[in-house]
């Protein structure tokens, strides 16, 4: 199982602990064992989803959506609903055709546990469950605000946001990058799906654009210092520590912050990203600490 976030302050970790329990229950809710013939693939789908990670967009889903006091029940379903998307495209990166990895949160990856078929199809099985999700009336009453998640959501896992990112990333391992384009990628990779996560309470809410937009905002420099962070620990991080192969992206010459910058330059960049993130959440005037926390703990986590 993957470690516990490391290096976040008490009420931080208590509050991504509780998160994370409230999105596992809902996820076994959402994928209950079952008997049927096709077992397997559900059995991956849990597999892929549960024992480990630290449930970060869940948790922008939650407290974002907390801000306008959205019921709880609504915003444990959209968390599960991102979770469920980021972790098809996780269990879609680890295969071969991608970055081939065998471990993910200390656990071995979905096509290392069964095959790559099974993977594929865990895969393309929790994508489409994240958008039933969204469609049901539990999520909300109002069939706008269902539709404006669901195309929202569609923004972001697309070619436009984390499969468009997905692509650059592939390109990258074959062509350089400048600074610029590594930006842009991982704005599409990682920023975008973060944008929606945060953006999505501020949906349920039915908040207006200030608010909506300072969420979006935060989270996009939020999403890009982590990928930054994430660059760093590939290269220095133990694998026991992170849960996941080390190494992975200068072995397949992958474009990254510290391969375009170094490792201090690409530290120096975080701390710049968070700031601005943390900036952003003035409108709130007080009200998001726990975002100012998470931002905080990015920088320096560990894992």
């Amino acid at each position: 199982m993957a470690p516990s976030p490391r290096d976040a302050k008490p009420e931080l970790q208590e509050a991504m602990d509780e998160t994370a329990d409230a999105v596992n229950r809902t996820i076994e809710r959402l994928l209950p064992d079952t008997d049927l013939a096709e077992n397997q693939l559900y059995d991956a789908m849990r597999h892929g989803t549960l024992g480990g990670g630290k449930r970060l967009r869940p948790f922008l889903a939650i407290h974002s959506a907390n801000l306008f006091n959205v019921d709880t029940n609504r915003s444990r379903r959209v968390a599960a609903a991102v979770e469920f998307l980021h972790c098809y495209s996780l269990i879609h990166d680890d295969l071969p055709a991608m970055d081939d990895a065998s471990l993910r949160r200390g656990k071995p990856t979905v096509h290392k546990q069964y095959d790559e078929a099974t993977a594929i199809l865990a895969g393309d099985a929790l994508l489409t469950l994240a958008f039933e999700i969204l469609a049901e009336s539990d999520t909300h009453e109002d069939p706008r605000v269902r539709c404006e998640l669901i195309r929202s959501l569609g923004q972001a896992a697309g070619g436009h946001g984390m499969a468009g990112g997905q692509m650059l990333d592939l390109i990258g391992e074959k062509k350089e990058f400048d600074l610029g384009t590594i930006s842009r990628m991982q704005r599409m990779k990682t920023g975008k799906l973060m944008a929606f996560a945060c953006e999505s309470g501020a949906i349920l809410g039915k908040a207006d654009e200030p608010h909506r937009r300072a969420l979006r905002n935060y989270a996009f420099d939020l999403g890009l210092a982590f990928q930054v962070t994430d660059d760093i620990l590939d290269v220095e991080a133990d694998p026991q520590d992170t849960g996941k192969d080390g190494g992975k992206d200068a072995e397949a010459g992958k474009a990254t912050f510290v391969s375009a910058m170094g490792k201090e330059q690409a530290r120096e960049r975080a701390e710049m990203i968070v700031q601005q993130a943390i900036a952003h959440l003035k409108v709130f005037e007080g009200r998001a600490q726990v975002l100012k926390d998470l931002a905080e703990y990015v920088l320096a986590r560990r894992a």
